[in-house]
């Protein structure tokens, strides 16, 4: 698994939290397991909690931490998109609905601001962007549209800081949508920014003309 602390993989070994009795809880709903288990990276336990309903699990949720921790964001991003994007992060555990709220306001103001779309519903901003966009992220972005379901629920699009119901996954899928764009827009561009400077110093050094 991967660990939700560190982000590191590692094989994980799974052992019961129980009561004072040695039985699982149980109540009208089910029965109620605690699992923890320890990463040998970061030596953080994790704690999940399942339901069980007749020997079947029906659920299962994260106790420690209560969602998976996410990739620190880099120096690159500029500060006017972090916000939205910390926040979506935070609430996701208590309320998908508004994590995809956050995302899609998040991503509603990237492409206005970044990639100058013409302002309209975030159905039309991203149908503007995909073609600008490298096929493996204009297809991310364009299933943010997808898995949302505009067409079904157009004050996705019209009100995208409205909080509405979303489908399993959507939340998270606009989180990750969200950091390739950052990765596109602000990470790799500074990347290669420093590594042409580097050349240039290398080659100013040998008397040679500098890369444009």
């Amino acid at each position: 698994m991967k660990c939700p602390h560190c982000l590191e993989n590692f094989r994980e070994t799974w052992s019961a939290l129980k009561d004072s009795s040695n039985d699982s809880p149980a109540d009208p709903d089910g029965t109620w397991e605690l699992g923890y288990t320890k990463c040998p990276g970061c030596n953080r336990v994790t704690v999940r909690m399942r339901q069980k309903v007749g020997g079947m699990t029906k659920s299962e949720a994260l106790v420690r931490p209560r969602a998976p921790n996410r990739m620190p964001l880099p120096a690159d991003i500029p500060e006017e998109f972090i916000g939205d994007y910390q926040e979506a992060c935070a609430v996701l555990p208590d309320s998908p609905k508004a994590s995809a709220a956050l995302s899609r306001r998040c991503l509603q103001n990237l492409l206005r601001e970044h990639f100058s779309v013409e302002h309209g519903n975030l159905h039309e901003e991203i149908a503007e962007v995909v073609p600008k966009l490298p096929s493996y992220l204009a297809a991310a972005v364009d299933a943010v549209r997808i898995i949302g379901n505009f067409a079904a629920h157009p004050m996705k699009s019209t009100n995208s800081g409205e909080v509405l119901d979303v489908e399993p996954g959507e939340a998270e899928w606009s989180l990750d949508v969200l950091e390739s764009l950052f990765d596109f827009c602000f990470v790799q561009p500074a990347v290669l920014k420093q590594k042409r400077e580097a050349l240039n110093e290398k080659l100013s050094d040998a008397g040679k003309a500098e890369m444009r």
